[in-house]
């Protein structure tokens, strides 16, 4: 064999083998998902809400195991409920996920957030820790969206409201760290597209969509098709943990689920 059909042939091997360890390992993006059973309740009566805890790959609709999370809380009206106590474990997809029943019985926005215990990412080398949060607005009330919550270590602020976007409408979020905007940080996009469903894309780089915030914290993008969208703004710790008695990096999360709806078609004018 001359030197240049070995080299050749080498040269194809490495990268048959590179191209098969990329395909069986992709890089996806971890959230935190704080899912209700419905973003908006309009009847106005006593409505109960199921509310699911996940940490998920949500376009591929692969799985993680989330340990019974440290905090589970409900804001509404300037005061929180906690809920810790009311989940109940469960499985999806074989892996671990936490659920829990509340009862809207006033008009209202209601803020659910969940502060995980950290997370162990071998493959990156850190911990995750991911707060997350969604909004259910109740009975034709939507008041407080922008206002931070007290005691949140990072969180998104939606400067648009959170209870009325169509698929297509531009969503601006602000992201906060200790209270303090937080510029040039990255924001991992994606969409859910529910139970039992994974989505298509053209390739890896179009599952996790990414913007970046800019000097006053503020970031801006238009889902461009309805359901359940998930935002992540990402930054480092400034503290770090123990991981085999070494200490390891914490990636702090500040993630927010949203609802955009398709657009109804017009009725006729009775």
């Amino acid at each position: 064999m001359t030197l240049f059909r070995f080299a050749r042939k080498t040269s194809a091997a490495l990268l048959t083998l590179a191209l098969g360890l990329s395909n069986a390992a992709p890089a996806w993006a971890h959230f935190g998902m704080v899912l209700p059973s419905v973003p908006t309740v309009m009847e106005n009566k006593d409505a109960d809400l199921k509310v699911e805890l996940k940490f998920w790959h949500p376009f591929k609709n692969k799985g993680m195991n989330l340990v019974k999370p440290k905090s589970f809380q409900v804001w509404n009206g300037g005061q929180a409920t906690d809920l810790r106590f009311a989940l109940k474990e469960g499985q999806e997809n074989g892996f671990i996920v936490w659920a829990a029943t509340y009862r809207l019985n006033r008009p209202g926005q209601y803020a659910f957030i969940m502060e995980p215990e950290p997370y162990w990412e071998p493959e990156e080398d850190k911990f995750i820790i991911h707060y997350t949060k969604t909004y259910v607005d109740a009975f034709g009330n939507d008041e407080g969206c922008f206002d931070p919550l007290p005691g949140l270590k990072t969180e998104i602020i939606p400067l648009v409201k959170p209870g009325g976007l169509y698929a297509g409408n531009v969503f601006i979020g602000r992201v906060l760290l200790d209270g303090q905007n937080v510029s040039n940080a990255e924001v991992e996009i994606e969409w859910y597209p529910g139970p039992g469903l994974a989505g298509q894309a053209p390739s890896e780089s179009m599952v996790t969509q990414v913007v970046k915030t800019d000097e006053r914290g503020i970031f801006i993008y238009a889902p461009p098709r309805a359901g359940w969208w998930g935002f992540a703004a990402l930054n480092k710790a400034d503290y770090k943990l123990k991981q085999n008695d070494q200490d390891k990096e914490v990636e702090l999360g500040a993630v927010l689920w949203l609802y955009f709806h398709k657009f109804q078609p017009p009725t006729p004018l009775k």
